[in-house]
């Protein structure tokens, strides 16, 4: 029973020090148990008890001025321009492009060193020029086009083979 005093005392002095501010009012209690969270998954080395509640308190403190700052960057947007957006999208096509990535990915580790290169200088620096890519993998430039074909012709056999379709 002793704990669960010293919790919710340790809760409410918490409360109290985040919601003084009056801009953290409304992120006062998400701090709070943001605050407990990071306790538990990272163990503070304290070299006194009393340090607990300092401890807490300034993390909270933290979540809380993280909180306002996020709510300070959110734009409203007039309903005229919402139409001009994109829609988002829906949840299982987010799932099934993250799913298509990694496989991706995993079929590119087994790539050999070099063709696993290129894939990463294709995917991450797509402006390189056919010679730029050549002097970076140590080919000639008339091999990069041959090279690429293959990679790709390997890398979409391997995405079918686990169900992944090319349109």
């Amino acid at each position: 029973m002793r704990d669960e005093d010293e919790v919710r005392r340790l809760s409410t002095k918490m409360n109290r020090v985040v919601g003084a501010n009056p801009g953290f009012r409304a992120d006062a209690d998400d701090a709070c148990q943001a605050a407990w969270l990071e306790l538990l998954s990272r163990r503070p080395s304290l070299r006194d008890s009393n340090g607990l509640a300092g401890w807490l308190t300034t993390v909270a403190r933290r979540h809380a001025l993280r909180a306002a700052e996020n709510r300070a960057r959110v734009k409203f947007v007039d309903d005229s321009q919402l139409e001009a957006h994109e829609p988002a999208d829906s949840p299982e096509e987010e799932t099934l492009a993250s799913e298509l990535a990694a496989a991706l990915w995993r079929a590119v580790e087994k790539f050999p060193e070099r063709h696993r290169r290129m894939m990463l200088l294709l995917a991450h620096c797509p402006e390189l020029r056919h010679d730029q890519l050549a002097a970076e993998l140590g080919i000639s430039p008339s091999s990069v086009s041959r090279i690429r074909h293959r990679c790709l012709a390997v890398l979409r056999r391997r995405l079918e083979s686990e169900g992944f379709s090319y349109p």
